[in-house]
């Protein structure tokens, strides 16, 4: 059995693509961060960074003790290097869905939140910062639309662990203020993970567990006011 800390997140849906691919079975466990779950000192034993999604694996290959992970982009691999499925087997292919995988960890996931932070949520408008996270998520998006170009999924014709973390990240393309009409590999490639079955299973499972997803002022000072004191303080 598998332990999902969990909140409707891009990088939260992340996870819940795989395990509803892979149909594995796991129990969902909220951690809601708007009001400061990720705090909890049961949840930072296995997350220290205090940030969804985290994982723990009560039955890992070797047979040991149960595993712990936090990262999406850690806990995705490791799913796919457990079951075998949406990663490519051979060196070459590996590689393709390694480097677009991180791409989005160290790329789009950073730039597109930064986006929607000063976009959406900054209590001042901030009009060179605007500038510049729009015009970076611009830029990516032409990076994946690039690259979608000749090929059904950004590995090569198979639906892999780097599309299932791009995916959430490109759905809230409007609050973004990217026109996917600009991108038209990208929208095709959207539509297509979209209509599969479980992409809708996942976040369907989301529409359970976050009902209220506005982010209100009391929310913002959990969210965006955190320092180290954070932690000392649980």
């Amino acid at each position: 059995m598998l332990d999902l800390y969990y909140w409707t997140t891009p990088n939260g849906h992340k996870i819940t693509l795989f395990l509803e691919e892979a149909a594995l079975p796991y129990r969902l466990i909220p951690v809601n961060i708007s009001v400061g779950d990720q705090f909890k000192p049961e949840f930072l034993r296995i997350a220290p960074n205090n940030r969804i999604p985290a994982l723990v694996d009560h039955d890992p290959v070797d047979g040991g003790a149960p595993i712990s992970l936090f990262e999406s982009g850690a806990i995705l691999l490791y799913l796919a290097e457990k079951t075998g499925h949406f990663i490519a087997h051979d060196v070459r292919g590996r590689v393709e869905v390694l480097q677009w995988l991180f791409w989005q960890m160290a790329g789009l996931g950073p730039m597109a939140g930064q986006n929607h932070h000063f976009v959406q949520y900054a209590p001042e408008k901030i009009p060179y910062a605007m500038t510049r996270y729009i015009n970076e998520t611009n830029r990516l998006y032409g990076v994946l639309n690039n690259r979608l170009q000749n090929r059904a999924f950004v590995a090569g014709d198979d639906y892999t662990i780097a599309d299932m973390a791009i995916y959430p990240w490109i759905v809230p393309h409007l609050r973004q203020l990217q026109n996917l009409n600009d991108f038209p590999h990208v929208k095709r490639w959207l539509e297509k993970i979209a209509a599969r079955p479980a992409t809708q299973r996942a976040y369907e499972v989301a529409k359970t567990v976050n009902t209220q997803p506005t982010v209100n002022e009391d929310a913002k000072k959990i969210l965006f006011g955190q320092t180290a004191e954070a932690l000392k303080a649980r």
